[in-house]
């Protein structure tokens, strides 16, 4: 293999449409890239996804002679790139609180629709255990805050994928639960010591390499324990060769999380972060959104292996690892996808998840009156805000009753119209979406409890909502804002269905 085309399987590339644009295809015809990652602004519908897909492999074979490793991040619930038409899973909380086969089956079910249209690897599941409540990235990605649970349940995520014949990725290593710091807006410290470290946030990537993961993506995160030079985990060599290779004996395929993300950008730079993470031990670097910054990139690493910059048994072994990965999952293979019978138990999955806490559900009476926000975008990798109505006015059009759409952080005005407007209920259904970072949210759900009505908050993310809950109100995990999650819950506020779920964040709820 040439040079040129050996530091193109080195990287990993995005494109801004649904259609392969000319920024793109350049950087493969010119650059030799061998890799591509998808988002919701690449998806149009099924049909469309994989006719894009095969297009994708077909430039990328014939420019480059290897199959491309085509990625995206479909975890489910928050992060879903998905179109509509296509299976989409609860996420990895929600899958938690379901119980029984659902990580598995969840795995199982993405991996078919995945690989049904061209896809052969899922960047999931997160491994990080998300013992910070504050933790503004991760939250209901995660599969709880218990060490012990969270990594089982991410293992059997994990073993649906695979069975399912698409490559999986554990993230984001060494871990990003115990951050206040979004990455895509700030550089994140974890300031744990080593053993703390061990008891928590390495502990789920040890088990995945026993159980076989074939790759981990690298957290944009400074650890001082492992690392005391500022630099992330992502281009830290102590920690990816040091303790992922060398000590903890990964042998599959390290990538980086993006290096567009600002805790790269913005301190280091993406072409500087991205040079670095290679030379620190990553194997494939991901520059996601910019084609300029790819071919930049590309002109660095092969300026690098020219002159010996970077060793080339090094290189080598990288390229092996990747070789290896193309010859277990990137071979197209004939699937079917999934079926509606598919479809439904995802959606049943979801309902299983729905979670009741501290009060039984109230009746909603002649009068309810439904609040809350709009559905807005958390953070940067929730990266598209879906054609989902807004909380209080679906529910009211379909339960009947009266609404009222609030900011996403409600001001003492709006309270004050909230109260009044609920003053004459029957009953008060509020939505939270991550109150516990929103003081106008928290003063709303505290004001409207004052009332003493029958009331009950339904939290559409993160549930440490319903940690704030006043005495008496019932609260509801539902652990996703999307109009799938607004449609199967009508039938609980209703009371012609029972909760079944259970809370698997047990060190903040019990």
């Amino acid at each position: 293999m040439d040079r040129k085309c050996a530091v193109g399987q080195r990287i990993m590339a995005g494109f801004p449409g649904t259609e392969i644009d000319e920024a793109f295809a350049a950087l493969v015809r010119e650059y030799k890239i061998g890799n591509v990652i998808l988002f919701r602004r690449n998806v149009e519908s099924r049909e469309q996804l994989t006719r894009l897909c095969a297009e994708l492999r077909a430039l990328i074979v014939s420019e480059t002679g290897m199959e491309p490793l085509i990625a995206i991040d479909q975890e489910g619930g928050v992060v879903t790139r998905l179109s509509d038409d296509m299976l989409n899973t609860p996420g990895a909380m929600a899958l938690a609180a379901a119980g029984g086969d659902a990580p598995y089956r969840a795995g199982f079910l993405t991996a078919r629709e995945l690989s049904g249209c061209g896809i052969n690897f899922n960047l999931a599941p997160v491994l990080d255990i998300n013992s910070n409540p504050a933790n503004p990235v991760i939250g209901v990605r995660s599969f709880g805050d218990d060490p012990e649970r969270a990594p089982a349940l991410a293992l059997e995520f994990l073993r649906g994928t695979l069975e399912g014949g698409v490559m999986a990725c554990g993230k984001h290593f060494p871990g990003h639960g115990d951050t206040a710091v979004d990455s895509h807006l700030g550089l994140p410290l974890v300031e744990k010591n080593r053993e703390m470290l061990e008891k928590c946030e390495l502990l789920p990537f040890r088990r995945a390499m026993a159980a076989g993961i074939p790759a981990i993506m690298t957290s944009h995160v400074l650890f001082p324990a492992l690392e005391p030079e500022k630099l992330p985990a992502t281009m830290s060599r102590r920690i990816l060769t040091g303790l992922l290779r060398q000590e903890l004996g990964f042998g599959g395929v390290i990538i980086s999380d993006c290096m567009e993300m600002d805790a790269i950008a913005k301190f280091y730079g993406t072409v500087e972060g991205a040079s670095a993470s290679i030379a620190a031990g990553a194997d494939i670097v991901c520059i996601s959104h910019t084609a300029a910054l790819a071919r930049e990139t590309a002109e660095r690493l092969y300026a690098a292996l020219e002159s010996g910059k970077l060793p080339g048994g090094e290189f080598e072994s990288a390229l092996e690892r990747i070789a290896e990965a193309k010859r277990r999952f990137a071979v197209p293979r004939d699937r079917s996808g999934t079926t509606e019978e598919d479809a439904q138990a995802v959606r049943e999955m979801l309902a299983r998840s729905f979670t009741l806490l501290h009060a039984p559900m109230p009746d909603l009476g002649d009068k309810p009156f439904f609040t809350g926000s709009g559905p807005v975008r958390a953070s940067l990798v929730t990266s598209h805000v879906r054609e989902t109505p807004p909380f209080p006015t679906y529910m009211a059009n379909t339960l009947g009753g009266n609404s009222l759409v609030t900011a996403d952080e409600p001001d003492d005005a709006e309270i004050t119209k909230a109260v009044q407007a609920a003053a004459e209920s029957s009953c008060i259904i509020l939505s939270t979406y991550n109150a516990h970072l929103k003081p106008g949210q928290l003063a709303l759900m505290k004001a409207l409890g004052e009332l003493g009505k029958p009331m009950a908050v339904a939290s559409l993310r993160n549930p440490y909502d319903l940690l704030s809950l006043p005495d008496g109100v019932a609260g509801i995990a539902v652990w996703e804002y999307t109009a799938r999650a607004l449609e199967v819950l009508v039938p609980f506020l209703a009371k012609k269905r029972e909760f079944t779920g259970n809370m698997p964040l047990i060190h903040s709820f019990f």
